[in-house]
């Protein structure tokens, strides 16, 4: 057994006796391996100033790794609750979606119609008072006759088939004048007294009126 002990080639591979420099095969340099044991730092030696200023800043290292990992988890769960802010979680709906999002839901714009003229209102070119088929102007009436029943027509008369007249009398003590109500175009006239000079009678219709004066005599 060898007391010399044997080295590998860095190179080739070949062992050979540690006492050669160089490798036999290759030429290759051998490296000497220092058998020194390296001397220990001040900064690992306890009790000294050195360790303590490591011990020091060992521990701060700790305190800001420890709240970057806070400020990092902290961050995450501010981004994440602003992600579901108008987030319904249990449905999936977004009740809350953003002002800037684009709305998918057209805009109609109604315009007004516009307002039709107004119509017109007709005018009254004459008013016509009747008995039967004929034309009353001023008439007389004898006390103890027959109530008659007159009736008026307003021209133009396709204008005015539906209008509304009013009859009126200026002395209803010895004359009476009852309208017909489903007719405002007939009235039923009935001499109560004698009058010197008579009533005067008259008929209305949008303003226009027509007046005859009925006399009364026994």
């Amino acid at each position: 057994m060898s007391v010399i002990p044997e080295v590998k080639c860095r190179r080739c591979g070949e062992s050979f006796s540690a006492l050669r420099t160089r490798c036999p095969s290759c030429g290759t340099r051998r490296v000497s391996q220092s058998g020194r044991t390296p001397g220990a730092t001040p900064g690992t030696v306890k009790g000294t100033a050195s360790y303590e200023r490591a011990e020091t800043n060992t521990k701060w290292q700790m305190i800001f790794g420890l709240i970057l990992v806070v400020a990092v988890i902290l961050a995450v769960i501010v981004m994440v609750s602003t992600s579901l802010n108008g987030q319904d979680v249990g449905t999936g709906r977004i009740t809350n979606p953003p002002t800037d999002a684009p709305s998918a839901t057209p805009i109609y714009v109604i315009e007004q119609a516009p307002t039709p003229p107004p119509t017109p209102t007709p005018t009254v070119s004459e008013i016509k008072i009747f008995y039967y088929d004929k034309e009353l102007e001023d008439f007389t009436m004898h006390e103890g006759n027959d109530p008659l029943t007159i009736h008026a027509v307003v021209y133009p008369v396709e204008e005015f088939s539906d209008a509304q007249l009013t009859w009126s009398v200026d002395d209803e003590s010895v004359f009476k004048i009852t309208p017909d109500p489903e007719d405002s175009k007939q009235c039923k006239c009935e001499i109560l007294a004698r009058k010197n000079g008579g009533v005067k009678l008259t008929v209305s219709c949008n303003g226009y009126e027509k007046a005859i004066r009925v006399y009364l005599v026994a």
